[in-house]
């Protein structure tokens, strides 16, 4: 009874509005990783590569098997650590893969060279975020190794920010210096890395000089911003609607406790509806008792802790509310409209979180524009 609902041609449109931003000539890597947060990732990334992507990224070896299992094509970055004996699943999938750690490298050549073919991979720095990538000292040895290595194609130099939404950029802006001077380093080892990116989401919109060969956005393609102080730096169109149906109603007199543990009670007679959505879809627990949900283009309450399945909401104030009526979590319904930014200022966490956390049992309906109703 609860579906996504996610429009493809918003998810085009925020992916030109990003690439207007850009340079001439840079590539625009869209990253698709986390079921394209939460979005669907198969018939996201197909999307992003009609629209003129330049490639895909996504966190785990994993992640790019299913879309090349699917048919995907074009370039598919592994962003995160993938083990050496990974290598042979990002050989036969043709993955182009992230690297720090020269065991993976080492690996992947070899059996690149046996296969007669080159891997294309990017050599990470670390320069600031302290998860993962080597650091800018090592990185000029480190390309040297790479750049001998048969087998290999170096083609990439890339960092990652991690604080380009603050409302200070001194932090973000140290690291693109740092980023820099490590790549005029390698530069003056002698090795020629064709293409430096380092700008996700937040750095594109907070710092544009970070905006080099190529960058990396996320959030931003699925229409929201990575932060409120970003947001009005770019047209967005939110591309998901998390909706479901009432299931059930029933008449709570006052007095009476609500859902587990009773941390609601009715302080009158309230009207209570049941949805069939709950945190192991990923309405977060921590909307009990503080999240909204939309019902005939009303707000209406979330009533007790949320449950594993299944959710309640006040609907008292919506005397025409009735048994599957359509009932919006993340979305437009009417006049109003509940944003994963809403949800998120709500359960104290990211819009990020809220959109990545929509679970696998919740179905993915893609439609192209607002077209007619999918059910």
């Amino acid at each position: 009874m609860a579906e996504a609902v996610v429009d493809l041609e918003a998810v085009a449109e925020n992916l030109r509005a990003v690439r207007e931003l850009l340079r001439p000539g840079a590539g625009l890597i869209a990253v698709v990783k986390a079921n394209a947060y939460g979005h669907g990732g198969v018939e996201v990334a197909r999307a992003m590569v009609a629209v003129g992507a330049d490639g895909l990224g996504v966190a785990y070896a994993e992640e790019g098997i299913l879309l090349r299992r699917a048919g995907v094509r074009g370039p598919i970055l592994v962003m995160g650590p993938t083990p050496p004996e990974g290598a042979e699943a990002l050989l036969e999938h043709r993955l182009e893969a992230v690297v720090f750690d020269m065991a993976l490298a080492e690996r992947l050549a070899h059996l690149a060279a046996q296969a007669g073919r080159a891997v294309g991979v990017h050599l990470e720095v670390d320069t600031g975020m302290a998860r993962q990538g080597v650091s800018p000292r090592e990185a000029p040895v480190f390309a040297i190794k790479l750049a001998r290595l048969r087998g290999l194609r170096l083609d990439g130099l890339m960092s990652h920010f991690a604080n380009a939404e603050a409302d200070d950029p001194a932090s973000a802006r140290e690291q693109l210096t740092r980023f820099l001077e490590t790549d005029r380093a390698i530069r003056a080892a002698g090795v020629d890395v064709p293409r430096r990116h380092l700008a996700n989401s937040a750095g594109l919109l907070a710092l544009p000089e970070a905006r080099l060969d190529l960058v990396r956005p996320g959030i931003l393609l699925y229409g929201y911003a990575p932060s409120p102080r970003l947001a009005a730096r770019l047209a967005l169109r939110p591309a998901l609607t998390l909706r479901t149906r009432i299931a059930a109603l029933r008449d709570v007199p006052r007095g009476q406790g609500v859902s587990y543990g009773h941390t609601f009670v009715a302080p009158r007679d309230v009207r209570v509806a049941t949805l069939p959505i709950g945190y192991a879809d990923g309405v977060c627990r921590a909307l009990s008792n503080r999240g909204q949900v939309l019902v005939r283009g009303r707000r209406a309450p979330i009533l007790g802790r949320v449950c594993m399945d299944m959710t309640l909401a006040d609907v008292s104030a919506i005397p025409a509310a009735s048994v599957d009526d359509e009932v919006v979590l993340i979305g437009r319904q009417g006049d109003d409209a509940l944003s994963a930014d809403d949800v998120a200022a709500a359960a104290g966490t990211i819009n990020y979180e809220i959109l990545a956390c929509i679970g696998p049992r919740i179905p993915r309906v893609h439609i192209k524009g607002s077209g007619p109703d999918p059910r």
